[in-house]
């Protein structure tokens, strides 16, 4: 019997610009990313988040992305992207989450740019019932040096 699978995906990127900044004239320049996958009984989720940030004597440019899918076999599936942008900070969320009867898989990243500071956090879960959940967690961070 073959099975039809169900997809369903999000991405979002967004960039702010404190000032112009040329990526060659960077004093200090930093990458953060977070990733995972949890899968049970037909189901999947995955979820990421990357972000960059460079600084120069002119200012701060930092750039931010992040997106999940969802799969099942029989079941329902769910993913979702939020980005928030404001003069202090970029931030993202993707969740994405799989189930199938009492079997379900789910995933979220969440990805800051903040000042000198980048952090990205993804935890996933995942269950067959009549077992005990599969969980973990993924951290990441960077803070640029001080000029």
């Amino acid at each position: 019997m073959l099975k039809t699978i169900t997809l369903v995906g999000a991405v979002a990127f967004a960039a702010y610009s404190f000032s112009p900044a040329a990526a060659q004239d960077c004093d200090a320049a930093g990458t953060v990313g977070s990733g995972g996958s949890a899968a049970a009984g037909g189901t999947s989720a995955s979820t990421l988040g990357t972000a960059g940030t460079c600084r120069t004597a002119n200012g701060t440019t930092s750039s931010i992305a992040s997106g999940g899918s969802a799969a099942a076999g029989d079941g329902k599936t769910m993913s979702k992207t939020n980005v928030v942008e404001n003069p202090n900070k970029l931030q993202t969320q993707s969740k994405a989450q799989a189930m199938d009867k009492g079997t379900f898989s789910k995933s979220r990243t969440k990805t800051t740019a903040k000042g000198d500071s980048l952090k990205s956090t993804t935890r996933t879960m995942s269950h067959v019932p009549g077992q005990k959940p599969v969980k973990s967690t993924t951290d990441s961070s960077v803070v640029l040096p001080q000029q």
